[in-house]
């Protein structure tokens, strides 16, 4: 048993309602029936009346539901009591950044960062976008940093949480270059010679705004596709050895650009195959009775005055 099916269960007893409880714990609505459905496999009996609507629970389930509250507060209070014996833990910034932008963004941004905010011990965790925004839900980082587009949303309740922007990443197609410098995989493609795509993997973040570009784009785009992985490393990788186009971030290819190891797979003049993206930095608002770390709440007054100070964003 994983107390996540703990954490989904009361949401769904507090909302009564599966549509909302998945919205709010940042999963698709069969996802979340499914960690319902295991729970009950554990408890070995049913905890919510399917038949009603709005969603009550059974006997069983409101038995259930006081218990975990009870469980829940323990291991909240617990982890509060470890986290003060650890000193450096109270140092230490955790920051929960998506696979593509712990790659491509942070490692300048955090050098930057140390230039001009001043010197703080900071801990990377790299994971999937649903994992990082969980980690932030469940109170295990100070600060998430992640992608933003306002077809692909995020639902994070505002009075909990508030967000900062650190400036835009523009998502363009790119390909090797030929001996003469032109793509050697140039868009739009042809019906009956498709080029090579190098895709994201199905649920990736950066996959469902390329769609979003090909869908929208003004001229037919004739793509088939021969790699994915979740990552746009990955994708930039294969991208180099020329085996098709790929759509990444500029940040992850700005330095390959340069050298012209890379060059922009679209036509002269198409804006409509990229896509602009907020890079945005959330956490969850402090509380009197659960402050912020003192270092982590000084680079947050940092990071607002540098917003407002630069409104067209701040990255590096």
């Amino acid at each position: 048993m994983e107390t996540k099916w703990l954490e989904d269960f009361v949401s769904l007893a507090e909302t009564r309602s599966f549509s909302r409880s998945a919205q709010l714990r940042h999963v698709t609505q069969p996802a979340f029936s499914r960690r319902i459905q295991a729970l009950e496999a554990w408890a070995g009996t049913d905890l919510v009346d399917r038949s009603s609507y709005p969603t009550r629970l059974t006997t069983a389930g409101k038995t259930l539901y006081d218990q975990s509250l009870e469980v829940l507060q323990a291991l909240q209070n617990t982890r509060a009591m470890l986290r003060a014996h650890s000193t450096s833990s109270q140092d230490m910034i955790e920051f929960a950044v998506p696979h593509t932008l712990a790659f491509t963004f942070f490692p300048a941004w955090v050098s930057s960062l140390r230039t001009k905010f001043g010197p703080f011990k900071s801990r990377l965790i790299a994971l999937n976008v649903h994992d990082a925004l969980m980690r932030l839900v469940e109170g295990s980082c100070d600060l998430l940093i992640t992608y933003h587009h306002d077809s692909q949303p995020f639902q994070i309740d505002a009075d909990r949480y508030e967000m900062v922007s650190l400036g835009k990443e523009v998502l363009s197609p790119y390909s090797k270059p030929d001996a003469s410098g032109q793509p050697l995989h140039c868009l739009p493609g042809k019906p009956g010679q498709p080029l090579p795509y190098l895709g994201y993997a199905p649920g990736a973040y950066l996959g469902r705004v390329t769609e979003l570009i090909l869908k929208q784009s003004g001229t037919p785009i004739h793509l088939e596709r021969v790699y994915e992985t979740d990552m746009a490393e990955g994708l930039k990788a294969m991208a180099l050895e020329g085996q098709g186009v790929a759509f990444l971030p500029h940040s992850a290819v700005k330095k390959d650009l340069r050298a012209r190891r890379l060059v922009s797979a679209a036509p002269p003049g198409s804006e409509d195959l990229q896509m602009v993206m907020d890079v945005r930095v959330y956490r969850e608002k402090p509380t009197a009775k659960d402050a912020a770390k003192g270092t982590a709440q000084a680079l947050w007054d940092y990071l607002l005055a540098q917003a407002g100070a630069h409104p067209d964003g701040m990255l590096v």
